[in-house]
C-alpha cells in the first residue's frame, strides 16, 4: 500500500482500542466502505501529526511521559530493593565497550 511502510507495535489501553474500533464502525457505515481499525489509527496519528503546536496533544504526550518515567523509576528502585544489578539493556556488540 505505502512504498515505504514500517511495521510497529502499539501499546494502547482497551478502552481506547474499544473506541477506534467504534470509530471505524461509524466509518464504515457514514462512508459504505470497509474502514478497518488499522485505517483509523493511521488516520488519527496523521491528523495528530499535523497539530503539533495544539496544547491538548502537548499535555497528553507530557502526561505519558511522565507516566513512563515513573513507572521506570519505581521498577528501578525495587529492583535495587531486592539487591539485583541492571542491565543497561543496550546491544553491543563483545569486545565493544
Amino acid at each position: 500500500m505505502f512504498s515505504n511502510e514500517t511495521k510497529v507495535l502499539l501499546v494502547v489501553s482497551q478502552d481506547m482500542l474499544d473506541r477506534a474500533r467504534v470509530f471505524a464502525g461509524t466509518a464504515t457505515a457514514t462512508l459504505k466502505l470497509p474502514v478497518s481499525l488499522q485505517i483509523v489509527l493511521r488516520a488519527l496519528i496523521g491528523e495528530g501529526l499535523k497539530r503539533r503546536g495544539a496544547r491538548a496533544l502537548l499535555a497528553n504526550i507530557e502526561s505519558q511521559a511522565k507516566a513512563v518515567r515513573q513507572i521506570r523509576s519505581a521498577a528501578r528502585q525495587k529492583q535495587t530493593e531486592r539487591g539485583g544489578t541492571r542491565k543497561s539493556g543496550r546491544n553491543v556488540p563483545a569486545g565493544h565497550p
